[in-house]
């Protein structure tokens, strides 16, 4: 392949299957792209709605690397539509790469574009900036800052504990960035609360209520580090449960709740069920037994593989199976220096996992894996996965929600190419909008 034009389209053509933008969309996801300053945000200030920063980095340079990038802001996601391939629209989120053949930049009238190998393959969309974030809380802190809003506005992202107790490289998982991410703005000087007071969050979310008058906010998640003592003298069910209580209780029925969280113990989860959360998210990262051991050392010192994965079975018997989401890292994988060699045996590791969660109903999603350069994995692995992994994974994964008789999981909007507004992976771009549930 000459190139990445090239290698694009040859596997459009050998996976015809897979819709042609979720190819874009992963080759974005796994390797970034480049902003020209045309394409920049104003920050705050401006009328793009501007990356948030709501967890990791998700950039391929640490903000000292990213030049200009990292004094205006890329918008929080892009949205591809037309161009040569004729691209339906597709929300992707924003991984900023400087050296990408990817780039977006505006025309001579000003309008932007994608640039892939100096030619323009579709229209760039951006998120204008929604009335609520042009609101301050009364102590003076920005609504983004304390409740940023992804995936073109469907999702309140609220990381109420901004850094993780899986500390060091004997418990970190080697491709997260949670806790560099938190050094590098506060190094940076930019607002960036570690651990957020829940009438913060009540108060962001009622400027996000007031001003939201379309209802685009659908649902709201609840995440942060993991915490393996205590956190303000609370556990984990009860730290991030009180923020799912307090929110259920000011806004009821308003959002679909869900909590991102290690597998806990089924009385733990029987919390965040009573305190109002419906979706389950205890995320099991790699499916692999050698690779979760390598790659989640703190969560197999902490609690293990197999009753990682018995808790996850057990969470289906409170939540339902439906509502359990567990996420994976799609890509580490095939990650130096213990990752499989081949797509081949890739695919058929991950594979595994989807046929054992599925075949009892739970339905996992994936993010798409961006190699930060802070971490063990992205330093080993700068390129991460290949993009054919990616895409056979897509077809590998429908396959498997059709083999179990599963449609897409609720929480997520629409499925289908053109609909789907899910931005960190193309899960739900690639599955058919006729299995669409409801949200």
């Amino acid at each position: 392949m000459g190139s990445r034009t090239a290698l694009v389209e040859d596997l459009m053509e050998r996976f015809p299957h897979v819709p042609r933008e979720a190819v874009f969309k992963e080759d974005l996801l796994r390797g970034g792209v480049a902003f020209d300053p045309s394409a920049l945000s104003d920050n705050e200030g401006g009328e793009v709605k501007p990356k948030s920063y709501f967890i990791f980095s998700f950039d391929h340079g640490t903000l000292p690397e990213l030049g200009e990038a990292a004094l205006r802001r890329p918008p929080e996601e892009i949205i591809l539509t037309g161009g040569p391939y004729d691209l339906r629209r597709t929300v992707v989120s924003v991984r900023v790469n400087p050296t990408s053949p990817y780039r977006v930049a505006a025309d001579d009238q000003g309008v932007l574009g994608l640039y892939l190998d100096g030619k323009r393959i579709s229209d760039v969309g951006v998120p204008p900036m929604p009335e609520y974030y042009r609101h301050k809380l009364s102590n003076g802190k920005s609504v983004m800052e304390v409740a940023p809003t992804i995936q073109w506005g469907y999702l309140i992202y609220l990381t109420v504990f901004r850094v993780c107790q899986y500390f060091g490289a004997k418990e970190e998982c080697q491709y997260c960035d949670i806790n560099h991410n938190w050094r590098q703005h506060k190094a940076a000087g930019r607002p960036y609360t570690g651990v957020k007071d829940v009438d913060e969050v009540l108060e962001a979310l009622d400027i996000i209520n007031r001003y939201d008058t379309a209802k685009a906010s659908t649902a709201y998640t609840l995440t942060g580090g993991a915490i393996t003592s205590k956190l303000q003298g609370r556990d984990e069910a009860d730290f991030y449960g009180m923020y799912a209580k307090a929110i259920e209780e000011h806004f009821p029925g308003r959002w679909i709740g869900k909590v991102v969280a290690q597998a806990l113990p089924k009385d733990d989860v029987q919390r965040f069920k009573d305190y109002g959360v419906q979706i389950y998210h205890p995320n099991y990262e790699v499916w692999d037994e050698y690779l979760f051991k390598m790659y989640c050392p703190g969560k197999e010192r902490y609690v293990g593989r197999d009753e990682w994965h018995k808790r996850i079975l057990d969470s289906a018997e409170i939540f339902g199976a439906r509502n359990v989401i567990p996420n994976f890292v799609a890509g580490v994988e095939m990650a130096e220096p213990f990752g499989f060699k081949t797509v081949d045996e890739a695919i058929a590791s991950t594979t595994e996992g989807l046929r054992f969660f599925m075949s009892q109903g739970i339905t996992p999603r994936f993010t798409t894996w961006c190699p930060e350069p802070t971490t063990p994995l992205g330093k080993a692995n700068p390129q991460g996965a290949p993009l054919e992994y990616h895409i056979r994974l897509l077809q590998a994964y429908r396959q498997t929600m059709e083999d179990y008789g599963l449609s897409s999981p609720p929480g997520y909007g629409e499925p289908g190419p053109g609909r789907a507004v899910f931005s960190v992976s193309s899960f739900m771009d690639s599955l058919p909008a006729e299995a669409s549930a409801a949200v």
